[in-house]
């Protein structure tokens, strides 16, 4: 088979997980908190061969998306006035942890809720019993809590949610290679280096929306669609003259 063919056909299968990029920074346009994410590509083959001196070595069969760098810059304030909402103006994340599995994840999306836990008091009744006592705390509403200043868990009064809670805000020296966990938590890594105190400025009763640029991600839609539609010519062509040069042989 011609070897246009088949770099037509991994470029028709890299273009369409190009567009599930973009179509997921389109769909997530309204979340809070969300990053963008962009595709790069690479250049199959060639940075293997590059060094090689043989004039009959391919450089190069298509190219591939090799990886997806987020964009980390702010997204535009929305006002919610809404007392468990929390925005950082700023550099840094809000920390929330699993207790399950003592999992530490990060966030920009700071749309809180109370949540309750039921702990033993460390008190007994009259039967001996130990008593449950009802504690609630500041979390994300999917099981997971919102970390303080000083890393613990913060506790509130239900009788009097509207006052600011201690929400911490942390940081890393860089964000490069930050895991992706679900569109709007992300997980550090050894190479973001040590954990530290955000700069970023905590404000109550409003929340960061998403830093996707709408028209700018429709058109890499339509331009990956149209980059699709050629690779697919590519391979009829490429099948075309394969088919010719068979009839010809015959």
């Amino acid at each position: 088979m011609n070897q246009s063919f088949f770099i037509a056909a991994v470029g028709a299968h890299q273009q369409l997980k190009r567009l599930g990029v973009h179509g997921n920074n389109v769909a997530n346009v309204n979340t809070y908190g969300f990053k963008a994410e962009k595709g790069r590509f690479t250049a199959l083959m060639y940075g293997n061969t590059q060094a090689v001196e043989r004039e009959d070595m391919p450089y190069g069969v298509g190219t591939a998306l090799w990886h997806t760098d987020t964009d980390f810059t702010s997204g535009p304030p929305v006002d919610t006035h809404r007392d468990q909402d929390y925005m950082i103006d700023g550099d840094g994340f809000f920390a929330v942890v699993d207790l399950a599995t003592n999992d530490v994840t990060l966030t920009r999306n700071g749309s809180f809720y109370m949540s309750e836990l039921k702990r033993d008091s460390g008190e007994v009744d009259e039967a001996g019993q130990p008593i449950i006592k009802s504690v609630w705390y500041l979390s994300d509403q999917e099981g997971r809590f919102v970390l303080s200043e000083t890393g613990g868990m913060i506790e509130m009064d239900p009788e009097n949610p509207h006052d600011p809670q201690p929400v911490g805000i942390f940081d890393y020296n860089n964000y490069n290679g930050m895991q992706h966990v679900n569109d709007t938590r992300f997980r550090a890594i050894e190479k973001n280096g040590g954990l530290r105190v955000g700069t970023g400025k905590l404000i109550h009763g409003m929340l960061e929306n998403s830093n996707v640029d709408f028209a700018e991600e429709i058109s890499k839609v339509i331009e990956t669609q149209r980059a699709y539609q050629m690779a697919l010519r590519m391979v009829t062509t490429s099948d075309e003259i394969e088919t010719t040069i068979n009839g010809l042989r015959n």
